[in-house]
């Protein structure tokens, strides 16, 4: 989801997933899913100052079945410890090469890199534009699902997470299966 604009925060929750097939049939039945490859390339300051702060900028080139296209997304603190909810800001990049040079002119460095192979359903439920992404990291052992709609403002964060456990329930997805460990996490401990 495409975000902007003040306060938006993106309601999310991320599980391990024990059965994919299962959980990919489901999610099927809610709408057509979207195969695509995410190359993120995470930047931060020499002294890791963003990741320090609980803070992400993130340059992302999607290939997919529509082609391919570029984001550039920005992350805020945590405003919910127990699903790791942020508050986010994201744009369209039409050249990513130039945006990586001006990071690195401000004196950004890229911190890690890696891919993602995704499954993407959008949806409505409990009138919410909801996404659900179905995840494999080559690096990392598993399958697992985020599921995420958008708020405006702290006020409203609970009653949304509510609504997307309670479609991670519908498709299998256990409080037990919950997770914040970030992708980044995961990729440099299985790099050390």
């Amino acid at each position: 989801m495409t975000t902007g604009g003040r306060d938006v925060i993106e309601a999310e929750l991320k599980a391990h997933v024990r059965d994919p097939a299962v959980v990919r049939e489901r999610l099927d039945r809610l709408a057509a899913g979207r195969d695509e490859v995410y190359r993120d390339t995470y930047f931060d300051t020499p002294g890791a100052h963003l990741e320090a702060g609980d803070r992400e900028l993130r340059l992302r080139t999607v290939v997919g079945p529509d082609g391919t296209r570029s984001l550039l997304t920005y992350k805020e603190a945590r405003v919910d410890e127990a699903s790791g909810s942020k508050p986010e800001y994201e744009t369209d990049v039409g050249d990513p090469e130039a945006v990586r040079a001006v990071l690195n002119g401000l004196g950004c460095i890229e911190a890690i890199a890696f891919v993602k192979h995704c499954r993407n359903y959008e949806f409505i439920a409990y009138r919410r534009q909801m996404l659900a992404t179905l995840v494999r990291v080559p690096e990392i052992d598993g399958t697992y699902v985020e599921l995420e709609t958008q708020v405006v403002g702290r006020e409203e964060l609970r009653d949304a997470l509510g609504d997307v456990r309670a479609v991670l329930a519908g498709l299998g997805i256990g409080e037990g299966d919950l997770t914040t460990e970030l992708y980044t996490d995961a990729v440099r401990a299985r790099r050390s």
